[in-house]
């Protein structure tokens, strides 16, 4: 009976840990997005995305034709599953040199969760329930600054019913409740 009773306290035990260990694949903290976290460097992305599919795309404007000092463009690293849906995109903060971290990561699929709960595809009023906000406006959209995660969302002002390039203030309760998210972006710095 003894040996019954360990064997599944053992099997409980194994089962959570797996799960545990699953969850955090895809759980967005500040600093951490699933298994990337702001001591990563662009030289362990292959190894880290070794089951899903890395699009490596290298500036040109520090090589080539496009060098100028007005011209900036940053490499960028795509993180596609092997069913192709894109699932991340990574910019480091060194262009062209495998050793720097990570700058930022986009996120682009549902998978990726906080541990309240949000996503990509929440609705504004579970974000604004969740999180200290705060709202920047930019020409097309809103900015959703949360400085917990150290992230912001992005929501078309199409979304929010004002006419894009306005440059009206726009406050937290302008912003409807099932209003969708565009973009969402860990910063790492």
């Amino acid at each position: 009976m003894k040996i019954y009773n360990v064997s599944i306290i053992l099997l409980i035990l194994s089962i959570s840990f797996i799960s545990c260990n699953k969850n955090s694949d895809f759980l967005i903290e500040k600093g951490r997005v699933g298994k990337i976290s702001n001591t990563t460097t662009v030289e362990e992305l292959s190894s880290i995305f070794s089951t899903d599919s890395l699009v490596v795309k290298l500036s040109e404007s520090s090589e080539g034709k496009y060098k100028n000092k007005y011209f900036h463009d940053d490499d960028e690293y795509l993180v596609y599953s092997k069913k192709g849906k894109h699932l991340l995109t990574l910019i480091p903060i060194e262009q062209r040199d495998s050793s720097s971290t990570l700058k930022s990561v986009e996120i682009f699929t549902n998978k990726y969760k906080t541990k309240k709960g949000i996503s990509l595809y929440s609705p504004y009023k579970d974000i604004h329930a969740a999180y200290q906000i705060s709202i920047t406006n930019t020409l097309i959209s809103a900015h959703i600054d949360i400085d917990e995660l150290n992230a912001t969302m992005a929501i078309d002002k199409k979304e929010i019913g004002i006419n894009e390039f306005n440059r009206e203030k726009i406050n937290k309760d302008q912003i409807p409740d099932l209003a969708k998210i565009k973009h969402f972006t860990i910063w790492f710095n």
